[in-house]
């Protein structure tokens, strides 16, 4: 398998520490290629489409934090790692805003709001090392980061998951004292060498320190984003250490993690069920791996000059990545990272986001847009909820439950199905057409029966009529 993967920094592609480059590329393969743990065979005839029969579209924002500009504050401690030698670090850092305003938050959460766009927004717990957001941030007033904090829960909250993107984005803490370590190199900064040949419980313990932050603070998570190339080299490792730390600090059902991006035209982009185990009894557990397909075509997260929206998709909608994505049918789940949506208060960012999601409206009338927790729920229900079929009866055994679970049947019926969960039997009602699919109904498709069902978790039963 030849995927290629993007990383989230040009200074993980470009660093000149000897640990980037191919050698991350050659890890992103091994992110495909992990065990995947326990799966089921399916009947022929029977097959798990997108929710409603619509292509899954989201946006992944990387380097968001409260108030904090990361870049300005994150440039100089790479720089300290380099001593001066890599070029990309010798930016005018001094001279970019230290705050990214609540008002731009508001703004953009505004925007999602009103054109129905969701998506994941890391909040970084302990960005750049200038505070713990549970603690103070210096420079701040307490009132100033309580206020930026009820922005995120009230504003953000409903449309967007929200990921701890490590804890710092820069050095290594100790999280036996709550310090960065005391050696300056990519074996202490959370983008490198960290996580190389450390166990999973060493990784999930540092994860959990994180997820804490957050939790103090009034964040739910249900999933961890990496930063630069944390966990490249440990990806085994990794997997295991999201499941220990986002179930044990939150209790999540189904924890998902953002670490690649993948751009290459042709390859898959579709989420992976990982680390499954105990589908046959009351704990099933699985971790989703969920990748990004496009760069960060928005400023990027040192604020150069945007690709722009064609990169995503063209004015007349025929081509770009997304366009491609989408035809393919798989999760065209875009990416951009804050400061350069910002852009230093230029918004350049924003105004290609903008563009694209008024493109893709326009081309397009089988998109719904999920949050990530919402697209990790529904591959988990994909792959392992056990499907057996006698006849006309289709009998469902899901470990977990799952919105808008969509069906297609190669069995014509003559009269509506019947869908049995528990002691409750109703016949769908008929959605018309295979676009206008909802929970609890039905359409023909051809010959074909399509079905759409708020599946719950354990046994359920479809019946139909040929």
């Amino acid at each position: 398998m030849n995927t290629r993967s993007i990383s989230r920094r040009r200074f993980v592609k470009q660093s000149t520490s000897g640990l980037l480059g191919a050698a991350f590329a050659r890890q992103a393969l091994d992110c495909r290629a992990q065990t995947p743990g326990d799966r089921l065979t399916r009947p022929d005839g029977i097959s798990v489409l997108n929710p409603r029969n619509r292509v899954p579209v989201s946006l992944i924002i990387d380097d968001s934090t409260v108030l904090v500009n990361l870049n300005r504050f994150a440039i100089p401690q790479f720089d300290a790692v380099h001593r001066g030698a890599n070029p990309i670090y010798q930016r005018n850092w001094r001279e970019w805003p230290a705050e990214i305003p609540d008002s731009f938050v508001r703004k953009f959460a505004e925007w999602s709001t009103e054109n129905g766009v969701k998506g994941k927004y890391s909040i970084v717990p302990f960005p750049a090392c200038v505070g713990r957001l549970d603690r103070g941030l210096p420079g701040w007033s307490q009132r100033e980061l309580d206020d930026s904090l009820k922005l995120v829960r009230e504003a953000m909250l409903p449309n967007w998951d929200i990921h701890p993107e490590m804890l710092t984005h820069t050095r290594v803490i100790d999280t036996k004292t709550g310090h960065p370590f005391p050696e300056i190199s990519p074996k202490f900064m959370e983008n490198w060498e960290w996580t190389t040949g450390r166990s999973a419980d060493e990784i999930a313990d540092y994860m959990a320190y994180a997820l804490r932050i957050l939790k103090n603070v009034g964040l739910p998570c249900e999933g961890i984003t990496t930063p630069g190339g944390f966990g490249k080299k440990a990806r085994p490792q990794m997997i295991q250490a999201v499941y220990q730390a986002v179930h044990e600090v939150f209790g999540t059902e189904i924890p998902n993690y953002f670490t690649d991006l993948f751009t290459e035209p042709g390859k898959s982009v579709a989420p992976l069920v990982q680390g499954v185990s105990g589908l046959d009894g009351t704990d099933p557990r699985c971790t989703v791996y969920i990748p990004g397909c496009t760069g960060d075509w928005t400023g990027g997260w040192d604020c150069v000059n945007p690709a722009g929206a064609d990169k995503f998709i063209t004015a007349d909608g025929q081509h770009g990545r997304m366009v491609d994505v989408i035809k393919s049918g798989e999760p065209a789940l875009m990416f951009g990272h804050w400061t350069g949506i910002y852009f230093n208060g230029y918004e350049l960012g924003f105004k290609v986001l903008d563009e694209v999601v008024q493109r893709l409206r326009k081309r397009f009338d089988n998109l719904v847009w999920m949050k990530l927790s919402e697209v990790a729920r529904y591959w988990a229900a994909k792959e392992l909820t056990k499907i057996e079929r006698t006849g006309a009866t289709v009998k469902l055994h899901a470990p977990f439950a799952c919105p808008d679970f969509t069906l297609r049947l190669a069995i014509g019926t003559r009269t509506p199905p019947e869908f049995r969960a528990g002691a409750e039997s109703k016949p769908l009602e008929d959605a018309g057409a295979p676009l206008k699919l909802k929970p609890a109904t039905w359409c023909r498709d051809g010959d074909a029966t399509l079905v759409c069902l708020a599946l719950p978790k354990g046994a359920s039963e479809l019946t139909l009529t040929p």
